[in-house]
């Protein structure tokens, strides 16, 4: 114990020393640490040191990067002494994982430039068609409308008549006036929407089930002291329903990305394996074959 409290007291005592001096041997390769075998040298420190620091604010950021890499250095010691026995474990660890990174970057590598990045619609649905019970809803979606309008408004009539029409033209009118008038409006028409999201149009309550509103057609309304609220529900799917492709086009792309994906490393793979036994530079042995 006292020859480890020596031995940091010099550290320290070489740790400020260095840092005092170091604005006029920053270009040189003497050591600022040392810790048992270990040495930190100034080109380790200079590679590190931000750009643009005044020589005061270098000899701080000095003092903070040496006096870390000597706390760091003198823990890997009283490590490696206390857990000896472990070392060749860790070992066989840092370089499996040295060789995964490897492996992964190769892999990497041969993707960014042989897979192929697009889809055509005609692949999305092929895979969509092959694989509906795997895309099953667990709530409900709906496509529809949702407008407020203040209890004022003595127009309603002619609004909810608009909003019923089946023809663009006097839908596009129904639109136009809820713009003008400054109507709050939610149109759910070109993609689907939680049934929890459009009853958050609505002034319901969080206690109440209103699942029996899905089974009706035409405008319904609800209202509260300031405002009705028109909405419209146009189409639904049920909880245990497939789910729409139109909510499923990102997640197709990605699945049949990671299927090129593997399917061009797993070429390369073999490949290499190929090539590799054709030139001799890998040879199978048997149990019982002499080397």
């Amino acid at each position: 114990m006292r020859r480890t409290n020596r031995y940091i007291v010099c550290t320290l005592a070489l740790l400020l020393a260095a840092c005092q001096e170091l604005p006029r041997y920053f270009a040189g390769e003497e050591v600022l640490a040392r810790v048992g075998e270990k040495e930190l040298v100034a080109e380790e420190l200079r590679r590190s040191i931000p750009s643009g620091l005044s020589e005061s604010d270098s000899s701080a950021y000095a003092h903070v990067f040496v006096d870390r890499w000597v706390r760091r250095q003198l823990k890997i010691r009283e490590a490696e002494q206390l857990f000896s026995s472990s070392v060749a474990d860790i070992d066989r660890q840092v370089e499996e994982y040295r060789q995964s990174l490897l492996i992964r970057k190769l892999d990497q590598f041969y993707v960014d430039r042989l897979v192929d990045t697009t889809f055509t619609a005609e692949e999305l649905e092929a895979y969509y068609n092959s694989h509906k019970s795997d895309f099953k809803l667990d709530r409900p979606i709906v496509k529809g409308c949702v407008v407020r309008v203040p209890k004022g408004y003595r127009q309603r009539a002619r609004l909810k008549e608009l909003m019923a029409s089946k023809q663009e033209a006097r839908q596009q009118d129904f639109r136009d006036i809820c713009l003008k008038q400054e109507f709050r409006f939610e149109e759910y028409t070109e993609g689907w929407v939680d049934w929890s999201d459009f009853l958050n149009q609505l002034p319901t309550m969080r206690s109440e089930s209103y699942d029996a509103l899905l089974n009706k057609t035409g405008i319904q309304e609800m209202s509260d002291r300031e405002n009705y609220y028109y909405f419209r529900i146009d189409e639904v799917r049920r909880a245990g329903d497939v789910v729409p492709l139109e909510r499923l086009q990102q997640t197709i792309r990605r699945i049949l990305f990671n299927g090129r994906q593997q399917q061009v490393i797993r070429d390369h793979e073999e490949q290499l394996y190929n090539a590799s036994m054709e030139e001799g530079a890998v040879r199978l042995y048997t149990p019982d074959e002499e080397n």
